[in-house]
């Protein structure tokens, strides 16, 4: 059969630009280590023309923050930083801090109470949530799924969702609205969220696989060998028998070497996409101190964008309404019984220390990004789209406009950073709809309730 090629030419084909032996020989050495990254053809460089991929990852903070001490004072890149803001210093310039954003479908409408589940469904999905406790959810697919729908082929994994807070299913969590609309961050349908996980190792796993870096890569190649083994044998079999074949077994055969030949396309794809596994072992699970658990999830969102295992990613530091306490920083109150302060000073300084120990993180995240050289030189941060916000503003009164937003990074030179950019009044969305411009995929007409691309 004149379309079966030899298999000394798929051979030839698989080994022409780099290597598996070659790869595999040096990998011990050099897997880990992003100078190396550049012998291998990432998608972006051929698909975009960028010299790296673009990133984009959404991180969310609980129950707003306290407006006055989150906004600067002045507009522009020479704004001064706001005590819950201070953290960035170092990562200052790449950093934009947007006001005006609203998320009214948020808003109580008819529905009464419960912002607390409308701020963490409408977030990412930017409509209405159905009001149930029940099975019948409804939301909307979150912008992160509508980008991942259209780049997520690029990567091994089209998106990564986590979170540092417990992962429920079912139950009434907020006056009447399913535990669904504030566990989850992400939607793949309006019916259909997807979980994200909450133990480190578990995502550290599912991204380079389990034991140490040695065994990953042992494995790795182990299983590399015995798929091609297995192909081969198939193919050098057909050879055999293509001719002592009629014609409906030729065509029976033509139909099940189709099969094996998209097969194989899938593994030379996920060869064209290496695991670069980092140079670090698992961790050991979620750790007691919160602290440290968010700090592992943000070196998993690192790692997971320095490899180039996924180029979308939604991080929940907590649930909306969480009522955590922080008695790392003195504070025993939960967090969401704070945030009803009733003008309290006493109680306002609490809740500004929650959010400036939010931001400390964040910021400990953004440095490592801004630290971590790409593949091109630049760093990892200039590469990339992250927000950090809230859907509720003021979580005294659960008001969902003006929404505390930050959005850190240079998106691969589609972003300028602007420093404090004082915008009129438009959704979220519509920074959503700017940022997926930044992404590489097809133009989105609309998101959710968007009136059209941000503007300041």
């Amino acid at each position: 059969m004149s379309n079966i090629k030899p298999t000394e030419d798929k051979q030839a084909e698989r080994f022409s630009s780099l290597s598996r032996r070659s790869f595999f020989r040096g990998a011990g050495a050099c897997i880990a280590l992003p100078a190396f990254e550049s012998m291998f053809a990432l998608p972006a460089m051929a698909s975009s023309g960028k010299t790296a991929p673009t990133r984009m990852a959404f991180v969310y903070v609980p129950n707003g923050t306290i407006p006055g001490a989150w906004w600067p004072t002045a507009g522009g890149m020479d704004f001064a930083l706001s005590p819950t803001l201070a953290p960035l210093a170092k990562v200052k310039n790449q950093v934009q801090v947007i006001s005006g954003l609203t998320d009214l479908s948020a808003e109580a409408g008819n529905d009464g109470a419960g912002d607390h589940a409308r701020a963490g469904g409408t977030f990412l999905t930017a409509v209405r949530v159905k009001k149930t406790a029940g099975s019948d959810i409804k939301a909307g697919v979150s912008i992160d799924q509508v980008v991942a729908g259209q780049i997520g082929h690029l990567t091994r994994f089209s998106s990564l969702e986590l979170t540092c807070d417990a992962v429920r299913k079912a139950g009434d969590c907020d006056s009447g609205y399913a535990c669904a609309y504030v566990y989850n961050l992400s939607w793949r349908s309006p019916n259909q969220p997807l979980s994200p996980e909450h133990n480190p190792r578990f995502v550290f796993e599912r991204l380079f696989g389990a034991g140490s870096q040695r065994d990953r890569i042992a494995n790795l190649k182990r299983r590399q060998q015995e798929q091609h083994s297995i192909l081969d044998y198939v193919m050098e079999d057909a050879h055999r028998l293509d001719g002592k074949l009629d014609g409906r077994d030729r065509a029976k055969l033509d139909q099940y070497l189709t099969s094996v030949r998209e097969i194989e396309q899938r593994i030379e794809t996920s060869e064209r996409l290496p695991i670069r596994n980092p140079a670090v072992d698992s961790p050991v699970g979620v750790p007691d101190n919160y602290s440290e658990h968010i700090a592992l999830m943000f070196d998993m969102l690192l790692l997971a964008f320095q490899t180039d295992s996924t180029r979308v990613a939604t991080l929940l530091l907590a649930r909306e309404g969480s009522n955590r306490s922080f008695n790392e920083i003195g504070i025993a109150e939960g967090h969401h019984n704070l945030t009803h302060h009733k003008n309290d000073p006493a109680i306002i300084e609490k809740v500004q220390q929650i959010d400036h120990w939010y931001m400390q993180r964040f910021a400990n995240f953004l440095e490592k990004m801004q630290a971590t050289k790409d593949v091109d030189g630049q760093s990892l941060l200039a590469h990339s789209m992250i927000v950090y916000g809230s859907g509720n503003a003021d979580g005294n009164h659960h008001t969902h406009e003006n929404l505390p937003i930050l959005l850190a990074g240079g998106g691969g030179g589609s972003i300028k950073p602007r420093g404090y950019v004082q915008a009129k009044a438009q959704p979220l969305a519509n920074l959503f709809l700017t940022m997926a411009d930044g992404m590489g995929g097809q133009e989105l007409a609309a998101h959710g309730d968007s009136t059209g691309r941000f503007s300041a």
